[in-house]
């Protein structure tokens, strides 16, 4: 098999936010109720659970990267993820567009610590995902100090989920999700405790958007993605500050596919961002907090 490599200098953008949502044996990582109502809330079109290899095409034939995860939310929702080791495996044979994250269940104790350690070491993975409000934790509970500690030392990313969730909205009682977990003001507490390890604040905040400004603005390894929103919905302040003070610290994520980025990149077109800041988002913020550049 031909040994692909990524070529930075090439590359369009780099999506920090893409899901793996079913596995090489058909296994999805969400329940059909769950699922069913994500796709109604994102009103999604066209192929909702494409595998890791028509990923890799997809992001191949527009000419960018993408972060890749699974969210391992097992105890709570007592659905299986996408195994780690098969997104890892899957970035490694399509390493010119696929970046390798993981996710891991902070309820797993013990044995996510040491499995977090593994996948970093022995997989390559360069992250890791965290959705407190479906894996109902609150960041900065001390199950989850463990993991954090293996992150750090390895140089490795917390990418957390923030603010409201398409995942469980409309089903009735929101399929027992619970939003208050995922105040990113929780993630002040990660950030103050840990303050060599890489954080990401995923999505717009809604309704806790100024909470994810100040926390960004005020602890130094603290970043914002841009993903699971359309940019002609970002809140003003949100615009502001990604033109200003956060200008080396927001993100390009779609949330693909979920949300696709050729509708996001078409509405950030719109948006009335500074020409010289346009790149940092894209590509070039990302691609240092990644180590690629």
């Amino acid at each position: 098999m031909t040994t692909r490599t990524m070529n930075v200098a090439e590359l369009v953008a780099i999506d920090v936010h893409t899901h793996a949502e079913v596995s090489a044996k058909g296994q999805a990582s969400l329940d059909t109720e769950l699922a069913d109502a994500s796709s109604a809330y994102f009103k999604i079109e066209g192929n909702r659970k494409p595998t890791l290899p028509e990923i890799a095409g997809y992001y191949r034939e527009r000419k960018m990267a993408a972060v890749v995860f699974t969210v391992d939310a097992e105890s709570a929702t007592g659905t299986e993820p996408v195994p780690n080791e098969e997104v890892a495996e899957a970035a490694a044979d399509n390493a010119d567009v696929l970046i390798p994250f993981a996710s891991l269940d902070p309820h797993r104790g013990k044995a996510a610590v040491k499995q977090a350690r593994r996948l970093v070491e022995e997989y390559g993975v360069r992250g890791f995902k965290f959705h407190p409000s479906i894996q109902a934790f609150f960041p900065n509970d001390r199950l989850a100090y463990g993991l954090y500690e293996v992150i750090e030392e390895t140089g490795a990313i917390a990418l957390f989920h923030t603010g409201q969730t398409g995942i469980g909205a409309g089903v009735p009682g929101g399929g027992g999700i619970r939003l208050k977990y995922s105040n990113p003001l929780h993630v002040d507490d990660v950030a103050a405790d840990f303050p060599h390890l890489k954080i990401i604040l995923a999505h717009p905040s809604f309704p806790w958007q100024d909470e994810a400004l100040a926390v960004a603005t005020h602890k130094p390894g603290v970043h914002i993605d841009l993903s699971g929103w359309s940019p002609k919905y970002f809140p003003p302040q949100l615009v502001q500050y990604a033109n200003t003070l956060l200008k080396d610290k927001v993100l390009f994520g779609s949330d693909y596919p979920v949300l696709t980025p050729d509708r996001w990149l078409a509405d950030f077109e719109k948006l009335e961002i500074k020409e010289a800041v346009r790149p940092k988002i894209l590509k070039e913020n990302a691609a240092r907090l990644l180590g690629l550049a």
